[in-house]
């Protein structure tokens, strides 16, 4: 595709969303250890994560499509290490998957201690571990490929897809807020945090 950057332009892509990811993952996070007082903001930035987690699969299922069907460009970057490409990513693909649904799926039933809850705490603990060994297999990389990316062919088309994934993760986020209301009801009331 003329003017994104081909194969270069999809890691750089794949590489601002790893920035925008890390930053969320990273208050996301910081809710957990303060969950009760902070679920309204779990769960908002919870949901602001998916369009740019979508984005980032997205560019790195292209990859992976481009490179076994053979495009030469793809080739020549070469495969994701063996460890990364066989048993890290599909684990983390599928726990982020089961991750993200569960939590979707815990707004949707509410405050119940029902299979969604424990979906959603197991598959937290194996997409934790996963994205762990991927964090520190790729972070030193990022720094070279964000930067000055708006210089480089189809680098304000990037710019746009990550700043366009926010803007719906921002409009998601704050559309679905209400549906947390019975959570938040449960987690003030229903634990006596007055």
């Amino acid at each position: 595709m003329t003017g994104t950057g081909g194969a270069d332009g999809n890691e750089r892509l794949t590489a601002a969303t790893a920035v925008v990811v890390l930053v969320l993952l990273a208050v996301e996070g910081a809710t957990i250890l303060f969950l009760r007082p902070l679920l309204s903001v779990h769960v908002f930035v919870g949901m602001l994560l998916i369009p740019p987690v979508a984005l980032k699969l997205g560019a790195v299922g292209y990859r992976f499509a481009r490179y076994y069907g053979g495009s030469r460009p793809y080739r020549l970057k070469g495969p994701p290490r063996l460890l990364m490409r066989v048993l890290v990513a599909p684990v983390l693909v599928a726990a982020t998957v089961g991750l993200f649904a569960s939590g979707v799926a815990l707004l949707v039933v509410g405050p119940h201690r029902g299979i969604a809850l424990g979906l959603h705490k197991a598959s937290f603990v194996v997409w934790f571990g996963a994205m762990s060994v991927h964090v520190l297999a790729y972070v030193l990389r990022l720094p070279r490929l964000v930067g000055a990316d708006g210089r480089r062919p189809g680098g304000y088309l990037r710019t746009g897809l990550v700043a366009g994934s926010l803007v719906l993760g921002l409009t998601l986020a704050a559309f679905t807020l209400r549906y947390a209301s019975p959570w938040l009801h449960w987690a003030q009331f229903a634990h006596g945090d007055r």
